[in-house]
């Protein structure tokens, strides 16, 4: 693989998430798209390498077990203001969106994302991030929520009776949700 040359330097990008396997696959897939690509574990990860050298894009989890994502936002727009950020998180609300979007965040996605979904936020960003495939449809409703309650079920340790009572559904109901898996995409 040839090197950039100096009138094309490759565009820079921080992925922060706990989730180690999310993380490397993140990492790899901005790499193959020319991205110089970092990754850190977490807030004090995330700090040093932006003290070292400010990224020009960070992909941010909101949900981490030493800080959340929110401080990482706070820390990042800290260090260098112009670095675009894309806020991730399996758990959407309309309250985490609007504090992430006010601490500096750019755009705010729900896992499962891609690559291709974070660029498309980036671009519309105005962060001019190369373009992915034209031909994305969103998740259906079904799948979306269907997601969601498999990762409520998940944080419940697949006790089904608590995420009902998480979910406000009545436990039946909650298992003939479960048992339709929605069409792909």
């Amino acid at each position: 693989m040839s090197q950039p040359s100096c009138t094309t330097p490759r565009r820079s990008v921080l992925v922060v998430d706990d989730d180690e396997v999310f993380r490397s696959r993140l990492v790899r897939a901005f790499a193959s798209r020319g991205f110089d690509a970092r990754a850190a574990d977490g807030l004090l990860q995330a700090q040093s390498l932006a003290a070292e050298d400010s990224p020009e894009f960070a992909v941010v989890d909101l949900r981490m077990p030493d800080h959340d994502g929110l401080a990482v936002v706070r820390a990042l727009k800290a260090a260098d203001p112009a670095t675009v950020i894309v806020v991730l998180t399996g758990y959407g609300s309309i309250a985490t969106a609007v504090e992430a979007v006010r601490l500096g965040a750019t755009q705010y996605l729900t896992k499962p994302a891609d690559v291709d979904d974070i660029l498309r936020a980036l671009g519309r960003s105005g962060g001019e991030a190369p373009a992915a495939a034209p031909d994305y449809e969103p998740p259906t409703l079904a799948r979306a929520e269907w997601e969601y309650i498999n990762r409520v079920l998940a944080d419940c340790a697949g006790n089904i009776s608590q995420a009902a009572r998480l979910l406000g559904l009545h436990r039946r109901s909650l298992q003939r949700k479960l048992a339709k898996y929605p069409v792909a995409r």
